[in-house]
């Protein structure tokens, strides 16, 4: 039997970013051991509750 899996995302969101960009995300997806995909959600986070809304 599968478990559930926690934390499931169904929504894909795409941005379009420089050659420059890029790289600086795949620097720091290799500097850190994170997915760039991860990065994102972390910068997301990083933005205070009260500018979000």
């Amino acid at each position: 039997m599968r478990r559930k899996k926690e934390n499931v995302r169904y929504h894909v969101v795409s941005v379009r970013v420089s050659h420059e960009d890029r790289e600086t995300l795949e620097y720091l997806s290799k500097q850190t051991n994170m997915k760039v995909s991860d990065l994102m959600r972390e910068a997301l986070l990083a933005v205070p509750a009260k500018e979000r809304s």
